[in-house]
């Protein structure tokens, strides 16, 4: 098992003494603001996990709230201002935005974003020097994998990596990295024909589509490195019994609470896969902690400039 939060942790001791230089040296900590619109509950519980991050490593986060009600234009003006703030080094929008806001209003707020603050790694701007291999800010839950990857002695390079997804947010920029790093890559999606026999033939495999369970033993090449990127509530009881057999503990759990929390990888594929991520514990926490990165990197950017 691939220990993502073991790592995260790890990380973030060594991200705190580089934070303490920074705000010795320059008189103040780097700066994260981030944006939340409306109310969902989800979006609070991930957002109250990136301030308590930061708080830990010592930056200063700051949450910018805007009601549901909020318009397109209230929401860009908010993160213009947070371009033009000194004391803030990151930008982060956390999505979605509600869907009263209208068709295509998230990437328009994301394109607001000057791209040095861009710590979500999502601007065309730092997609585009993604793609060239000269960004210096990159979607964190990509990053974060390669992260895991090579601290684990995963080889890339000469690997055929597959990845399921190919989401802005995960399935590009990851086939990108994988591609910077010497790997054969194979992007599937929805329309890929014979999936389960493309994925079969990766040294590497990445599911990041949001379907629980998907990946089954059939999918996974024995000894395959398989990275869950899902992060998938079930409170279906037949979809949780497809997962888990009798007597297994997330089953259980499963009862006691109505529902759990399973990737896109069948639990199953532990039996054949040679390394796998947990969910939860595996990418999550990773993904937090390679924002508190970028957000150090924004700052020495920024610092750099000035």
């Amino acid at each position: 098992m691939l220990d993502g939060q073991t790592l995260a942790r790890t990380m973030q001791e060594e991200i705190r003494p580089e934070v303490a230089a920074f705000t010795s040296q320059h008189g103040r900590p780097p700066g994260l603001g981030i944006v939340l619109v409306g109310d969902n509950p989800a979006s609070e519980v991930y957002v109250r996990n990136k301030l308590k991050a930061g708080a830990d490593v010592g930056f200063r986060a700051d949450l910018e709230r805007l009601p549901a009600s909020a318009s397109l234009a209230e929401t860009i003006a908010l993160v213009e201002r947070l371009n033009r703030s000194d004391a803030h080094d990151g930008i982060l929008v956390q999505s979605p935005l509600p869907k009263a806001m209208g068709p295509g209003a998230e990437q328009r707020v994301f394109d607001a974003i000057a791209p040095e603050k861009d710590v979500d790694g999502l601007t065309p701007v730092n997609v585009g020097l993604l793609v060239q291999k000269r960004a210096i800010l990159v979607a964190c839950t990509p990053s974060g994998i390669i992260e895991l990857l090579d601290r684990e002695q995963i080889p890339i390079a000469g690997r055929h990596a597959v990845v399921i997804g190919r989401s802005d947010i995960v399935g590009k920029p990851m086939a990108l990295l994988l591609l910077h790093r010497d790997a054969t890559v194979t992007v599937c999606h929805s329309r890929t024909p014979d999936l389960s026999d493309v994925c079969r033939r990766a040294d590497i495999l990445i599911a990041a589509v949001g379907r629980a369970g998907l990946v089954t033993r059939d999918f996974v090449k024995p000894g395959a490195t398989v990275v869950d990127v899902g992060m998938n509530k079930v409170t279906d009881p037949a979809v949780a019994q497809s997962l888990f057999a009798d007597g297994h503990p997330r089953l259980a759990l499963f009862r006691s609470k109505g529902s759990v929390l399973v990737g896109d990888v069948h639990p199953e594929v532990a039996e054949s896969a040679g390394a796998l991520t947990p969910v939860p514990g595996g990418v999550g926490p990773l993904t937090i902690t390679m924002l508190m990165r970028n957000t150090l990197r924004a700052a020495r950017a920024r610092v750099r400039v000035a």
